[in-house]
């Protein structure tokens, strides 16, 4: 058969029409060893801190420790069918997190994939790095706006404003989850959205939270970042940037935003394993050196930002669990430095049956005030005080059954306080009512209750204030003046007569003088 020349020429001459000049360059290595989460690469010279690489199995890892003649990289799923030898690629991407408001009533993994049972995510505007820089100081703006959290002991005492930083610290079972569980609850209705980070925890535990949230239409504006205790600790070191990259997005968008992460000491100590893994010189208590900054740029995005902006904000609301109540511990006091104030809960008063557990004395909010509505700081600017000679007097009354009229007032209205401070789970108060409870409290009206009837009575005045025309009031003013003041004395003096007057044995010249009533 004759070969035609032309033929071929024009073939090649195609050809080479067709030719794109594209260098597609592909940079592999091989695993060296493997272990506990932890593969040590050779041959990827040019990877980056950070970025993803991908195995041969279709598994995914984080280059974390980029040494001279090897990386070390930390594993984000399964790794049994990887040996020594396997390939590793780069990918050339650091790792990124889904956002938009299709993640809202979602339950997603670290990595972005939904495990909740109810397929693909939808309406996802993008994909984000989790790690980014905070926004500077000239681009944030002071707190000025109230997160209302509906517990009455915070919103009066230890108020939290849009943009805070607040730790809420305590030995296990003391309720900490609890109060970041009803402060997400309350913010139904009032355009923030929550992202609910669980580092560490139990599937079952995890699922429990997310029924709570759905029973209580709570889901609708949240999302659950879960990496559970089963899983890898690299998944737990990620959890949290993934979940403030989320929050971010909104931010930008202008939205409000709050995040609880649950918790951070289980994030250090996942971090810890992972630095000690990769033959990281320990420090204090086995943690790296660098575990301050690990928390610090993680809290560092939450903030206000300018009117320039947006003016979005990320409320965080960090946990971290105490060993026998000792706060002086190294992760406590690096998280208590970081954030703007702490929420201190105690076992001894949780078991007591004071629940929320919040030892006042020892909390506190270093800018919450300015952002406290005005009709709440007019009627609670001495209550921490009274709670404070109340404490101290209790202590000294043990040792002394001789005490004087003065200090029994001090002590019986302490009592009643605490009693009024009582809340169930899930049960928040709106800001209006939680002002007419604290106007209640200042003005003595509760002294004529018996204590052990105090929640009735609260329960009481929450139901007969919302029928009383100076709810609208207070509502619209959002600060006290005489005329509310005048008809809101009125309306305590009623439901006091109301009440006792439902009291088996009942006698009120055992807590005053009758005539105050009249």
């Amino acid at each position: 058969m004759a070969i035609n020349l032309n033929e071929y020429s024009l073939l090649i001459k195609d050809q080479i029409k067709k030719y794109a000049n594209k260098i597609i360059s592909d940079q592999k290595g091989y695993i060296i060893t493997i272990g506990d989460g932890i593969v040590r690469v050779s041959g990827l010279d040019d990877v980056l801190l950070n970025e993803l690489v991908e195995f041969e199995n279709g598994a995914y890892g984080i280059a974390l420790n980029l040494e001279p003649n090897s990386v070390g990289v930390v594993m984000l799923s399964d790794y049994y069918d990887l040996k020594e030898g396997s390939s590793v690629k780069r990918t050339g991407k650091v790792i990124q997190a889904p956002v938009g408001d299709g993640l809202l009533g979602r339950v997603i993994d670290p990595i972005g994939l939904p495990i909740d049972g109810k397929g693909e995510l939808k309406n996802i505007s993008g994909y984000a790095s989790i790690e980014r820089l905070a926004y500077g100081v000239m681009q944030r703006k002071s707190v000025h706006q109230p997160l209302e959290t509906g517990i009455l002991a915070i919103d009066s005492m230890l108020p939290i404003g849009k943009g805070q930083r607040e730790l809420i610290i305590g030995d296990r079972q003391t309720g900490k989850t609890t109060i970041a569980l009803d402060t997400i609850i309350n913010q139904k209705g009032k355009n923030v959205n929550c992202i609910y980070v669980a580092i560490g925890q139990k599937n079952s535990s995890v699922a429990q939270i997310t029924r709570l949230l759905e029973e209580t239409g709570a889901m609708a504006y949240t999302t659950i970042v879960s990496a559970t205790a089963s899983e890898l600790a690299a998944l737990s070191y990620i959890a949290p940037f993934a979940g403030v990259t989320i929050g971010e997005e909104w931010m930008r968008q202008g939205k409000d935003v709050l995040i609880v992460y649950d918790d951070l000491s289980k994030h250090a100590v996942a971090y810890r394993a992972l630095s000690l893994l990769l033959r990281r010189p320990p420090g204090r208590e086995a943690y790296p050196g660098d575990i301050f900054y690990l928390h610090s740029r993680l809290l560092e995005r939450a903030g206000k930002l300018s009117d320039e902006l947006g003016a979005g904000s990320i409320t965080a609301l960090p946990i971290i669990e105490t060993q026998a109540g000792d706060i002086s511990a190294y992760i406590p006091t690096n998280v208590i430095s970081i954030t703007d104030g702490q929420l201190f809960t105690t076992t001894s008063l949780f078991n007591s049956g004071q629940r929320p557990a919040i030892h006042v004395g020892l909390s506190v909010s270093r800018v919450g005030s300015a952002a406290q509505l005005k009709s709440i700081k007019q009627v609670s600017g001495s209550l921490k005080l009274e709670l404070a000679q109340y404490r101290e007097l209790d202590t000294f009354s043990q040792f002394s059954s001789d005490l004087d009229a003065e200090t029994k007032v001090v002590l019986e209205h302490g009592a009643r306080v605490m009693e009024m401070f009582k809340q169930p789970q899930a049960k928040p108060i709106d800001q209006t009512s939680e002002a007419v409870l604290l106007f209640g409290i200042k003005n003595r009206f509760i002294k004529w209750i018996p204590t052990d009837h105090i929640i009735k009575f609260k329960e009481f005045i929450l139901d007969k204030i919302k029928q009383d025309q100076v709810y609208k009031k207070i509502e619209e003013k959002k600060a006290f003046d005489d005329e509310i003041e005048k008809e809101l004395t009125a309306f305590f003096k009623d439901v006091v007569k109301k009440y006792t007057s439902t009291l088996v044995d009942y006698n009120g010249s055992l807590y005053g003088d009758l005539k105050e009533l009249e």
